[in-house]
């Protein structure tokens, strides 16, 4: 845990009035996954991108159920905030637990299921996003680095299984 406070208080070293703005910004984009969702519902009123669509909604659903539902809730850890409580806090205090970072989570289940339904270039610039969204919750001080490393791996899971998912539903629609 002191390697984990050592590289937040690292970063606290970075911050700037701009960056103190801008990290709220970037951190708003993970808020509920909503500019996922709302990708999610563009491809899939898109007839040529409904797959991407649906792995991307199957990814958003098990990211959900796995970080939300399930893990948060088994592993309860608390947020390094509640610990060095000396850290002024940019954004409004959390109220659920820190492991894994819900935002990381989602914004990486997006970029993976991107990258697994073969999305050529979408999925670059959704991997650019998630990675300034992982920092931010660090810079923001509302997640340990392991927090970060486990919503990054989750989601990655995520995108995976949602892609698998959708392979196997299309498998078995056509043999029926």
């Amino acid at each position: 845990m002191n390697l984990e406070f050592w590289i937040l208080d690292g970063i606290q070293n970075l911050r700037t009035p701009a960056v103190d703005v801008l990290m709220p910004f970037i951190t708003s984009f993970g808020n509920g996954g909503v500019i996922w969702i709302v990708l999610t519902v563009i491809l899939l009123l898109i007839p040529k991108t409904r797959k991407t669509g649906l792995i991307l909604g199957t990814a958003l659903i098990l990211d959900g159920i796995f970080c939300n539902l399930l893990l948060k809730n088994l592993v309860r850890r608390i947020r390094p905030c509640d610990i060095n409580d000396a850290v002024r806090l940019l954004i409004p205090y959390p109220s659920d637990y820190s492991f894994p970072s819900g935002h990381t989570a989602v914004s990486f289940a997006a970029a993976s299921a991107l990258y697994f339904a073969g999305e050529k270039y979408l999925w670059k610039a959704a991997l650019v996003l998630a990675a300034f969204i992982a920092f931010s919750r660090m810079y923001l001080y509302v997640h340990y680095p392991t927090d970060i490393l486990g919503g990054a791996l989750l989601g990655i899971l995520c995108g995976y299984l949602g892609c698998r998912i959708v392979q196997k539903t299309e498998q078995y629609k056509r043999k029926i």
